[in-house]
């Protein structure tokens, strides 16, 4: 039996409870800490994604990274076991670091040494606006915790280089947006009986998540809704650096789909300021990126996150995206668009991050086959 020992992290006050900090508080196997990075041209030519998770109740850490361009998604995952060592951020050739808490953040892919056209990169990460809280996000089936998460978002700008297929795509400050998450909390790690939860499978399920950096204002707007539109998450925040953080309302989004789909192309986002007055943001779709492909996120049906690969497992994969039917299951998963967005007369860019699955009666859908006319 190995001996529960310190670890490094222990010798600082960061301790909020009686524990080391190789434990955290629930035993719930699905205990999670993780980031998520989109890293993107105004152009729509490419969108990364990069994202890292530690699960500390089942011993796995795990990255991935995915770049869109073109038709093309190039796709990095790795995972290992969890060490002692909590400030290494890296996964096989995966790696994030902290130069400076909440202001600027360093991602890098070793590319892999057989094929040196295979996605690599290095890339600064540099916050434009502090960062901000979401709402305390819970969730429960039958009385049984699912999910419990913390959460913040921020927006920025990036400068680099991205390698990939032979090609070197410049990152810059003026021509690309950074946005990020950081969350904790208790998220569905696959592989656990659902038990008398399957008794509450919800009719459907509506999302959307946009992180909107512009140049001289931050907006943030999230939007969680049940089949019958009764909303479970809600929130839509201003941001200005050296000013109070505004509240706009109850957001309501217009949201239009490809026909035959439910992949929006354009949407209008509509808020309201403190004084009443009513706001528009305008929605361009750019690129698209469907998370259950190549990112692990559910549907996905090969690797998703937190699941146990064994020791320094790595695996790279490039996937078609020009024809929707060779992945059916990314239409029942949450998309991350990059894309244009405008406010009173400003141009913006952030992500729209989108999925509506099952019956949506705000949004006309009846059950998991009714799409856009």
């Amino acid at each position: 039996m190995v001996q529960d020992r310190p670890i490094p992290l222990d010798e600082y006050p960061v301790h909020q409870a009686p524990l080391s900090m190789a434990h955290v508080v629930t035993g719930d196997r699905n205990a999670y800490d993780r980031c998520i990075f989109h890293v993107f041209d105004h152009q729509g030519r490419a969108l990364l994604i990069v994202g890292l998770g530690v699960y500390p109740n089942t011993g796995v850490i795990d990255a991935y990274a995915t770049l869109r361009v073109g038709d093309r998604l190039h796709a990095v995952r790795a995972s290992d076991a969890l060490t002692d060592d909590r400030m290494n951020l890296s996964v096989g050739p995966l790696r994030i670091t902290v130069d400076t808490p909440l202001r600027r953040l360093a991602l890098h892919c070793a590319p892999d040494p057989g094929d040196p056209d295979s996605l690599a990169y290095d890339i600064v990460w540099t916050a434009d606006f502090p960062a901000l809280w979401e709402p305390h996000h819970v969730q429960r089936k039958g009385g049984r915790l699912t999910l419990e998460g913390r959460r913040f978002v921020q927006a920025g700008h990036c400068a680099g280089v991205i390698r990939v297929g032979g090609q070197e795509i410049p990152v810059t400050a003026r021509g690309w947006t950074g946005t990020r998450d950081r969350s904790w909390g208790v998220r569905p790690i696959p592989g656990e009986e659902a038990g008398r939860g399957d008794e509450y499978r919800p009719e459907g399920f509506h999302w959307l998540w946009a992180p909107v950096r512009f140049d001289d204002r931050f907006v943030m707007v999230v939007v969680q809704e049940d089949a019958d539109g009764y909303r479970t998450l809600n929130d839509a925040v201003l941001v200005r650096e050296g000013h109070p953080d505004t509240q706009l309302g109850w957001p309501r989004a217009d949201i239009t789909y490809r026909p035959g789909t439910r992949h929006p192309e354009r949407a209008v986002v509509h808020l309201t300021d403190p004084s009443g007055k009513p706001l528009e943001l305008g929605v361009e779709i750019l690129a698209s990126s469907p998370l259950a492909v190549g990112a692990g996120y559910p549907p996905a049906d090969g690797w998703q996150h937190g699941t146990w690969q064994g020791r320094g497992w790595e695996d790279r994969q490039v996937y078609d995206l020009s024809d929707p039917a060779a992945h059916p299951m990314a239409a029942y998963g949450v998309s991350d668009h990059a894309a244009r967005f405008t406010l009173e007369g400003r141009t913006g860019h952030g992500i729209f991050e989108h999925g509506s699955f099952g019956r949506h009666d705000p949004s006309g859908f009846a059950d998991h086959t009714s799409v856009a006319p």
